[in-house]
């Protein structure tokens, strides 16, 4: 199982090429792909998104929110903004899924690398 973020996400629904689209693209083919809610979230607010799209994000599974959830991407959140580091809410609520699951995140956003230096998050 891998999780695909937003940005990679995109990048492979308009053709782009690259190392992350490659790996989103075996993740789905494989069946091996989930989305963190939030990257839901992110994905459907296009609001020109087509239908087949939305589709195909909706047939993704996602990830669960487990309890605590909340309380541990404030926490992780609190750490990075206390050492001075970027720390985009919506890139702590996806971080916090990948690390609960325990699974790696394909992105081509390199904010996430705060989160894999100081928080454990492993990214693909």
């Amino acid at each position: 199982m891998i999780a695909l973020d937003t940005s990679s996400t995109i990048a492979f629904l308009s053709g782009e090429r690259g190392r992350d689209v490659t790996a989103v693209e075996a993740a789905l083919r494989f069946r091996q792909g989930v989305f963190p809610p939030v990257v839901v979230t992110e994905l459907l607010s296009d609001p020109i998104v087509r239908a087949d799209i939305a589709a195909l994000i909706r047939a993704v599974p996602q990830l669960e929110i487990l309890d605590g959830y909340w309380e541990r991407a404030g926490e992780l959140r609190a750490g990075l903004l206390r050492r001075g580091l970027k720390a985009r809410l919506a890139d702590t609520l996806i971080a916090q899924s990948c690390i609960d699951h325990e699974v790696a995140l394909v992105t081509r956003d390199r904010d996430f690398r705060n989160f894999a230096i100081h928080a454990g998050l492993s990214l693909e």
